[in-house]
């Protein structure tokens, strides 16, 4: 398989995806971003970001009932954290794609 060069910008992109998005782990956003894994921890490494392991049930929900307001409260809290945290995955994201698209577009001999 031939080794693909990938521009710095994209490199700073990924790195900055990987490190903004609460609870994500290198194998999703790799994924996502179509590479690989250990390019992905490659690149988190060689920027100074370190590796995040999911810890086992670290994602329980609360169980259903009734809660107490300071449960409301902490639920809502983390939501809320988890919203922020997905709308700047999706803006980093957007701006990938975007870069991408102007790139590929300077490539075409239309």
């Amino acid at each position: 398989m031939a080794r693909k060069n990938y521009p710095d910008e994209f490199k700073r992109d990924a790195v900055a995806l990987y490190r903004d998005t609460e609870g994500a782990t290198v194998t999703v956003i790799a994924a996502e971003l179509g590479v690989s894994e250990a390019t992905l921890s490659a690149w988190c490494r060689a920027a100074g970001v370190p590796i995040r392991h999911r810890k086992p049930g670290s994602a329980s929900m609360p169980a259903p009932g009734v809660e107490t307001a300071e449960q409301e409260l902490a639920r809502l809290r983390a939501e809320n954290q988890q919203l922020r945290a997905d709308k700047t995955k999706l803006a980093t994201e957007r701006d990938i794609l975007r870069s991408a698209a102007k790139y590929f577009a300077g490539e075409t001999n239309w």
